[in-house]
């Protein structure tokens, strides 16, 4: 069909639609049946079969299979059936993990899908874009994504941009008008808005052409049909690092055989126990438990209202020392309440008793003042049983309450003039304008917005009931009014007005905004969230500086500031006008000591963050609208509003917060921190028990003892013992400390704080108690070599299960109750059941080479596993008394 031709119509007939009321349900469904969702089909996934296939192709799990298959032709048949047991187990879990990983991503696809507005049976819904279907009426605006195709049938200066389709970076400006005669290319199509656009100036309606692959996008969809994984940062020096420990382990694991032979053992022996040790001491699972812990963290997030669109943010959260936020909606409640009027010199309390609306009638300005606010808006009243809702921008929502409240109702005012044209808001003007016609045919023009904007814009003012030139004392008389509704935290709305004389509209807000009437100020409050101040604090403990970025007036930016506890002592309120005149060098030698910019435009945002980067700082920017976009990306970590974030601003965030909320950014900045911290408590642990599984094999070997561990244990530690605990420390809860420490260093080694040295020190004492407990009882009878082989088996499980503990603190193992985590209690209590299992169920002792022990040997076994966490635990103590 070639809607572009259609008049409106026409278009209303051939998609059986009505632009007035939508669609009903009914039809909505039918079609949705003919014509599927409104989303692009994705690429072939790989199948859980091939999948499940994938964890077996690591080269040492192949090198074990194969030995495997040795050990059944030398009729070795039980330990072949136990190696295999546990391979398939281990890559069961594995499977498990990958699946899990890819459907929390599908989780967050889902959560960061596109919203629309579509008008079904009457009513503007706000829905996903998946939803529409063709004959649908939707209503974009400046940063919205257009979610189907349309064909235009509103434009109010609209401006589409569609480099993602035609390359033309610079936007398209749109028009309602049929398009004839031509075979126009998709850039030539300005009545056709299509999937995937941005919207970067303006507002439209429209009706959905075609959804999902009939659309434009959806013909060119194999060009973003894949999605590469993204890796971090931390991820790629996991990778680095996990070959140089390969390189290490196989060095000792040949070592260790080679010792062996030399030292008369078997070499079919030594080499299943040198593969069965190099799998379970090759780190190579290390990157993916990295994703499953980033994948945990991510999950966590979501339910703590933040979602993580970029994964190397869940690393750079834990490193951020600057939020620069947005107050409105973020720090204070998005919930706007008029409580002041100003017009000819006087201010009227809007909250008091005293008013009633026989005074409206005798102060015509005032009710000028808000007539006009309901009719320069775009907003609605809904009344829901006893409830008044607002529709739409807080701010205008604010405007139609407060003539609400003087008796002024909008749908009688909106009956008595009639809107013909809009300029829409823009934060670089700070003002909306519209032309109306009255009941008379009288034309003129209404902008409300900034006073410091409007004031530069208006010839005259309303005082008394007359027009006056506006010249500097009255000038003053409107400042001073400004200052001090701000400063008891108020946010001002001028509005203004002129007559036109001409049916012919200006095409420009320049033409229209200027020689204006002024006629006076709405002063509105949005009082702090009550959380939020708990939440700088804690900032403030965290090494972490708090900058509010707003567009109200320095005093009502100063007041709410003082009240969040974001303004110390030393700091500064800067506005955009002083910020104008500084350049980014001058900027640089003040910004540390700036806590509050106002008066600022989305521009001023991305000089604050380069600012601040160049300072060294690691920067967290908060934005939701188009202009805000440049500095959202430029931040180290770009946040943007899940509730009146504009999808502009979500495409370039690494994170959104889906209540807008500023102790969203604190808690996910501690889940940073925490996701950061668990991923080398793993990292920890899984070296220690590693270096230990070496330690005591290699020693043995040098000391020409015996084996202390058969290769099907070396295993079943590697499976049971390192991978169930190891992964329940990635959910460990935050230390209490994690809020008040500095901010981690991004360039900070994944060894730092002495990490190093507890892996090695701590692997050294397990591999060493574990071979002292296997001397003691092989000395004490030589002739039973299993036996022995079970205590020094048992000794190294529990010593890792006690150190596990131990890793969930930098400080001791004293310093956590150690039931805090109840995941890895269940994981270590699973692991001793096992343990029991295989040393007393008879079926399992032929397969592990174990034997029943007895009672007071766990004394040895407890007492030995127990010097590895407690020696040095106690060491650490008894220096911290000595400092102290």
């Amino acid at each position: 069909m070639k809607y572009h031709e259609m008049e409106q119509a026409e278009i209303e007939r051939v998609l059986n639609t009505n632009v007035s009321n939508g669609m009903s349900s009914k039809i909505v469904e039918n079609r949705r049946k003919k014509y599927g969702w409104n989303e692009l089909s994705e690429g072939e996934k790989q199948s859980a079969i091939l999948l499940f296939f994938s964890q077996f192709k690591d080269f040492m799990v192949l090198v074990l299979l194969g030995a495997t298959l040795v050990s059944g032709l030398l009729g070795e048949y039980i330990d072949a059936i136990a190696i295999m047991a546990i391979v398939f187990i281990n890559g069961i879990l594995g499977f498990f993990q990958e699946r899990k990983a890819e459907k929390s991503l599908e989780a967050l696809k889902s959560l960061s899908a596109p919203q629309i507005l579509l008008l079904r049976e009457g009513i503007w819904v706000k829905t996903d874009s998946r939803d529409a279907v063709p004959g649908d009426i939707i209503k974009f605006a400046t940063g919205d994504k257009i979610g189907a195709d349309i064909r235009i049938l509103i434009a109010n200066n609209l401006e589409i941009e569609e480099s993602a389709l035609t390359g033309e970076s610079i936007p398209t400006t749109k028009t309602t008008h049929p398009i004839l005669g031509i075979q126009p290319s998709l850039g030539d199509l300005s009545n056709m808005a299509f999937m995937g656009t941005l919207v970067t100036r303006g507002n439209g309606i429209g009706i959905v052409t075609a959804t999902g692959m009939t659309t434009a996008m959806g013909k060119i969809a194999d060009m973003i049909q894949s999605v590469n994984a993204l890796i971090t940062p931390l991820q790629r020096k996991l990778e680095q690092l996990g070959k140089i420990l390969i390189t290490v382990a196989l060095l000792l694991t040949l070592l260790v055989v080679i010792a062996g032979i030399y030292h008369g053992h078997d070499a079919y022996t030594m080499f299943l126990a040198g593969v069965s040790l190099a799998v379970a001491a090759i780190p190579e699972g290390l990157p993916a438990i990295v994703t499953v812990a980033l994948s945990l963290g991510v999950q966590r997030m979501i339910r703590q209202k933040a979602i993580v669109r970029k994964l190397p943010a869940v690393e750079t959260l834990g490193c951020a020392s600057v939020i620069c936020s947005d107050k409105t909606g973020t720090m204070t409640q998005n919930k706007m309440t008029v409580t002041h009027l100003w017009s000819s010199g006087k201010i009227r309390n809007m909250t008091a008793d005293t008013e009633s609306s026989n005074e409206w009638a005798v102060e015509n300005e005032m009710k000028q003042l808000l007539t006009f606010g309901v009719l320069c808006n775009n907003s609605t009243i809904k009344i829901l049983g006893e409830e008044t809702v607002i529709d739409g921008d807080p701010t205008e929502g604010a405007l139609l309450m407060s003539a609400h409240q003087a008796g002024i109702q909008q749908n009688i005012i909106r009956q008595q003039f009639s809107i013909e044209k809009e300029y829409p808001f823009d934060s670089s003007r700070k003002l909306m304008s519209v032309i109306v016609k009255d009941s008379h045919g009288k034309r003129f023009i209404i902008t409300k917005g900034a006073p410091d904007v409007l004031i530069e814009k208006s010839e005259s003012i309303l005082w008394n009931g007359k027009q006056r030139l506006l010249n500097s004392e009255l000038q003053n008389e409107v400042k001073n009014a400004v200052n001090e509704l701000a400063g008891e935290a108020l946010r001002t709305i001028a509005v203004a007005f002129k007559p036109l004389h001409t049916n012919v509209f200006p095409q420009r807000e320049q033409e229209v905004e200027k020689g204006l009437t002024f006629i006076g100020l709405q002063g509105m409050i949005d009082p702090p969230r009550p959380e939020v101040k708990k939440a700088v604090e804690e900032c403030r403990q965290a090494g972490i500086k708090t900058v509010m970025i707003t567009g109200d007036h320095a005093a009502t930016a100063h007041a709410i500031a003082k009240q969040l506890g974001i303004l110390n002592v030393d700091d500064q309120v800067m506005d955009g006008q002083a910020l104008n005149e500084l350049s980014i060098e001058e900027l640089e030698e003040k910004v540390e000591h700036i806590a509050v910019f106002a008066r600022v435009t989305p521009e001023h945002k991305l000089k604050i963050v380069t600012a601040l980067q160049n300072k060294g700082h690691i920067v967290a920017m908060t934005g939701d609208g188009v202009n805000d976009a440049p500095a959202i990306k430029a931040a180290d970590i770009g946040i943007s509003m899940g509730i009146t974030g504009t999808d502009v601003a979500k495409e370039a965030s690494s994170l959104i917060l889906l209540d807008d909320n500023f102790a969203t950014i604190k808690a996910a900045i501690k889940e940073g921190r925490n996701i950061y911290e668990n991923i080398r408590k793993f990292i920890r642990y899984l070296l220690a028990s590693n270096v230990g599984e070496i330690l005591v094999m290699l020693f043995a070997m040098l000391l020409s003892l015996p084996l202390p561990l058969v290769p099907i244990q070396i295993l079943w530690v590697n499976l049971v013992t390192d991978g169930l605990p190891a992964m329940a420390l990635g959910l460990d809860q935050p230390e209490e400390n994690v809020m008040k420490r500095r901010p981690r260093h991004p360039k900070e080694g994944v060894f730092s704080r002495k990490l190093g040295w507890k892996i090695v020190s701590r692997g050294f004492l397990i591999g060493i108690v574990t071979l002292i407990a296997f001397i003691v009882v092989y000395y004490r009878d030589m002739n039973n070599l299993p036996y022995a082989q079970t205590i020094a088996f048992s000794t190294l499980v529990m010593a890792q299960l006690i150190h596990v503990f131990d890793c969930r603190s930098e400080v001791s193992v004293f310093s956590r109750n150690p039931f805090g985590n109840k995941y890895l209690v269940a994981a270590v209590v699973s692991s001793i059941v096992l343990l029991l299992a295989v040393i007393y169920i008879p079926v399992l002792q032929p397969i592990f080479h174990t034997v029943p022990i007895l009672l007071s040997d766990w004394l040895l076994i407890i007492g030995m596993s127990a010097i590895p966490t407690f020696l040095l635990a106690g060491s650490f103590i008894f220096q911290k008394k000595a400092k102290a």
